[in-house]
């Protein structure tokens, strides 16, 4: 059966230019697009990208995509839940090919932009770079601040840099949704490693410390953890945090700190 979703189409021809300009495309490069939608990015892509493998979950969508592309060499549509997918498996014998990373671009929901971000980012074979449409609330979380750090913003910071590259309007959609979009770009750093108890680690101490928002870091640490909050305070005093700091305060360095401290 057809999976109905709620999706706003970006109807901006500009805007979907500006997006492909942002991707910085060679002609040998792989590009992984999330839900293509109607195919309006996908074609831009096309034009100059070596490979387009648009990944979309809605079977209605698949088959006008299919129909679109038939003709076009370079664009590979596949039906599919990104989630659900083995991401090794489905870029392995792209990436053996040329040897190289690959980019990913999407337009995504709110409700996985998260998941998916994560998702790739802790693969075994992460992007080089990620071009992502947001809702502008989201991409402003993404690319917050110590002062202003959520748990969202530490799950990218931690691998990658992130920023907003521009804003984009939601008139520019159809339908058109509530809350304005922007666009940002995601690097990941060429020395972060991937080592999967390092990195659950890591979140582990970070879910700890935001487990209650209004708490501050000390309290939060020791009821998580079940620790001595005495002892707790003694720690972050070590590492010149002060016992009334909270969770959003820290920066991903310190996050790092902690984690060694705790270990």
């Amino acid at each position: 059966m057809p999976i109905k979703l709620g999706q706003n189409f970006l109807k901006n021809n500009e805007i979907v230019k500006k997006i492909v300009e942002s991707a910085n495309l060679k002609a040998d490069d792989l590009v992984l697009e999330i839900g293509p939608g109607k195919g309006v990015l996908t074609e831009e892509l096309a034009k100059y990208a070596g490979k387009v493998v648009a990944v979309e979950i809605d079977e209605n969508l698949v088959k006008l995509l299919f129909n679109k592309f038939s003709n076009n060499k370079n664009v590979e549509i596949i039906c599919g839940d990104i989630l659900k997918t083995n991401l090794p498996e489905l870029l392995g014998h792209l990436m053996s090919k040329s040897k190289k990373s690959y980019k990913v671009v999407a337009n995504l929901p709110y409700y996985i932009t998260s998941p998916i971000i994560r998702l790739f980012l802790e693969s075994k074979v992460p992007p080089s770079e990620m071009i992502l449409m947001v809702q502008k609330e989201v991409a402003e979380r993404i690319t917050a601040n110590p002062g202003q750090m959520s748990i969202l913003a530490v799950s990218v910071q931690y691998y990658a840099d992130a920023e907003i590259l521009f804003e984009v309007g939601k008139e520019n959609f159809d339908p058109i949704p509530e809350v304005d979009s922007c666009v940002i770009k995601i690097t990941k750093y060429k020395s972060q490693s991937t080592n999967k108890i390092q990195s659950t680690n890591f979140f582990k101490i970070v879910r700890a410390g935001f487990s209650a928002k209004r708490k501050t870091l000390v309290n939060n640490l020791a009821n998580s953890l079940h620790l001595d909050k005495n002892i707790v305070e003694e720690k972050l005093k070590s590492l010149k945090i002060k016992s009334a700091a909270r969770a959003q305060e820290l920066s991903i360095e310190k996050w790092k700190e902690i984690t060694n401290l705790f270990e």
